[in-house]
């Protein structure tokens, strides 16, 4: 039987090579275009821009809309009486409770993203976390003003949905991005984070103000929606898959992406040696790190503003989403940088990701000191600008590091990683919240002292522990040529010539 198995996959392999020297010889060259949305990876990472454009904004728009819902507005009583009063009469510490809510749910589903990821595809886990957070936004008003419990319990669905989109995204570039694009691709999505950071804030200042904070959920809520049916009509699992890939792309990608089967439902992860590995626990402390500043800031700005600066709620969104500005332009500088370097040889890989991430945070530590003792509203938002915005280099270290150690289980290590760095958006708003209870510029000295702690900690580690070389317990499947015809494949005459291109003088006369 083993002897007719090797005959019949012999005849297998000759047939598949017949096939391709004959569809190559009738392969029409291409011409070459400026057109981007030619170049599927590009509209990939696109729609993941926006994606995490809408991640970030269900998830900021709480932060801003609590400011509303909590400051004294002019209120009518039965006998006429007008009285000052709040919406929601929140103690700092129920504040607490409500804004790190979403952060419940959102810690139990990242490493299930990841295996759901490899299972079935990124793509689909990536649409149905984002569209079912965007779903359950639209029912938060009517549910905050039946009780704060169901508010409560609606975030923390809204967090184990969202608790996906991180570790999939990563199993969705393990598929289409070249090695060698790999921080700009990844860089580019992810400042989509910052980018709904940045819009949303101001935005969500301006729907307290002329919609009440109602507003702000349905109209994100919406956009989230809209969001979700473009990437599930467009994006593809893989670019075997994507009927409108170009065949030089498809080339591309297959011989730059390495020879490692991406059949998601044949990956086996190795946890035992994942956990034992050092270089996996470097990226989990730099991701911890940069998640506590990220999130003390995010949930906390608009109210340090408010507290310190004496900024009204209309104000304080265009204030706070500054920072995160400067994150979003300092991600693409730094995703580009970092490929450049590594194209044109100028450092290794693991020394790439090294000076990226610790000196970020090191430049990140000293300004959040420098924050904590500005006396006026320039200087505090120029250093927290400067210190956010320097995150962008950490990222175009530690969150692409996943995919240079073990691309094929990208995913469940995303997983990972985010699923600790997600414990400051747990600990450090109750924290923050016990901290400032006098609304003091000397409690807030505090919080960034904490946080400043942490960004050296990480510095630390990532510094002594990085790696950025493939790991010896990765587990590859080789896949092997075939002569396949399955109608879930790239099947029609011109898809089929993806597998015929290897020709490198073709290659020029072809887009990639």
């Amino acid at each position: 039987m083993a002897e007719e198995q090797n005959v019949a996959d012999d005849l297998k392999r000759q047939a598949a090579m017949f096939y391709n020297s004959t569809a190559r010889q009738d392969a029409p060259a291409q011409p070459p275009t400026l057109c981007f949305w030619r170049k599927r990876r590009l509209v990939v990472a696109l729609l993941a821009f926006f994606g995490f454009f809408n991640v970030y904004a269900l998830r900021v728009n709480l932060s801003v809309a609590v400011v509303a819902m909590t400051e004294p507005v002019e209120t009518v009583l039965e006998n006429g009486t007008v009285v000052f009063k709040p919406e929601f009469e929140w103690s700092s510490q129920t504040k607490g409770l409500v804004l790190s809510s979403f952060f419940y749910g959102y810690i139990c589903t990242q490493l299930l993203g990841g295996w759901l990821a490899a299972k079935i595809g990124g793509n689909r886990v990536f649409a149905i976390g984002i569209g079912m957070t965007s779903l359950l936004t639209l029912f938060t008003p009517p549910l905050a003003h039946t009780s704060t419990a169901l508010l409560v319990a609606v975030r923390v669905l809204e967090g184990l949905f969202e608790g996906v989109t991180y570790p999939c995204i990563h199993a969705v570039w393990a598929q289409w991005a070249p090695s060698n694009e790999r921080a700009r691709l990844a860089t580019f999505a992810f400042s989509g984070s910052y980018a709904g950071t940045v819009v949303s804030m101001p935005v969500c200042s301006l729907l307290a103000h002329y919609t009440g904070w109602p507003g702000i959920f349905y109209v994100f809520g919406l956009l989230g929606l809209i969001w979700t049916t473009v990437w599930w009509l467009v994006v593809k699992e893989s670019p075997e898959k994507d009927p409108l890939i170009t065949p030089a792309e498809l080339k591309y990608i297959q011989e730059s992406r390495g020879s490692h089967s991406l059949e998601t439902s044949k990956v086996r992860h190795p946890w035992r040696r994942m956990l034992a590995s050092g270089p996996v626990w470097a990226i989990v402390a730099a991701h911890f790190a940069e998640n506590w500043g990220f999130y003390t800031l995010l949930t906390f700005l608009p109210t340090f503003m408010k507290d310190v600066f004496k900024f009204e709620t209309s104000q304080t969104g265009w204030l706070a989403a500054v920072p995160y500005l400067a994150m979003a332009i300092v991600l693409q500088v730094a995703g580009h940088l970092a490929d450049w370097l590594l194209s044109n040889g100028k450092l290794s890989r693991t020394n790439i990701r090294k000076l990226f991430n610790c000196g970020a945070f090191l430049a990140q530590t000293v300004f959040m000191v420098s924050a904590a003792y500005a006396t006026s509203v320039v200087g505090c938002v120029a250093c927290l600008t400067i210190a956010v915005g320097l995150g962008g280099f950490a990222w175009a270290g530690f969150a692409v590091n996943h995919l240079d150690i073990a691309p094929p289980h990208a995913g469940v290590l995303m997983g990972l990683s985010n699923t600790v760095a997600t414990l400051p958006g747990i600990i450090s708003p109750p924290l923050a919240g016990s901290i400032v209870t006098e609304n003091t510029a000397e409690q807030w000295r505090a919080v960034f002292f904490i946080t400043s702690a942490i960004y050296l900690i990480g510095a630390v580690i990532y510094g002594v522990f990085c790696s950025a070389e493939k790991q010896p317990w990765v587990v590859e499947i080789k896949s092997e040529p075939s002569f396949d015809t399955d109608a879930t494949s790239v099947t029609t005459t011109q898809d089929r010539t993806n597998f015929a291109y290897t020709n490198k003088a073709m290659d020029s006369n072809s887009e990639m």
